[in-house]
């Protein structure tokens, strides 16, 4: 068990989420996604959490687990080319994970992912959190442009817009 960790998960607030993210920058992602959705075919969803509560945070979950289980509840992997990925940040951790379905999975490895991740991680650092988000989603662009370039019939299946949980 760690307790500074659990410290810091009971004190970060949904009131600082909302200062780091907001309605502005909200904006911003959502303008960054539909532009990006329009150059490949892969579907992307933003989505920020303050922090872990209850017995998750108590049994020690990872941010990767946590962010499997969101892609889970946001029904990201419900898309008919299985291309759709998650970009999930958990705030009081700073940790931003990156979960691609199995189609988009096969074909970019998790080391791509994590240098996508970290590039995002060290603009938090320095607070600068649309500012991070969105040169994520640009990077993250590039791999799917890479990989499934768009046909001109794809749909857009996943709402774009960030998810505040």
């Amino acid at each position: 068990m760690n307790i500074k960790r659990i410290v810091k998960h009971l004190l970060t607030t949904h009131g600082q989420v909302r200062r780091a993210f907001p309605e502005s920058t909200l904006m911003m992602i959502e303008k960054a996604i539909k532009a990006s959705e329009t150059a490949h075919v892969g579907e992307i969803r933003f989505a920020v959490e303050d922090a872990l509560d209850g017995v998750p945070l108590f049994k020690g979950q990872s941010a990767r687990a946590r962010a499997i289980e969101v892609f889970s509840q946001l029904r990201v992997w419900d898309t008919q080319h299985n291309n759709g990925l998650l970009i999930y940040v958990l705030l009081a951790d700073r940790a931003v994970e990156i979960v691609a379905d199995r189609g988009i999975d096969a074909k970019v490895s998790a080391q791509e992912w994590n240098k996508v991740c970290h590039q995002m991680e060290a603009a938090f650092k320095q607070a600068n959190y649309e500012g991070g988000v969105v040169s994520g989603v640009q990077a993250v662009t590039q791999h799917l442009v890479a990989h499934f370039p768009a046909d001109g019939r794809s749909r857009n299946e996943l709402p774009d817009k960030p998810v505040l949980l």
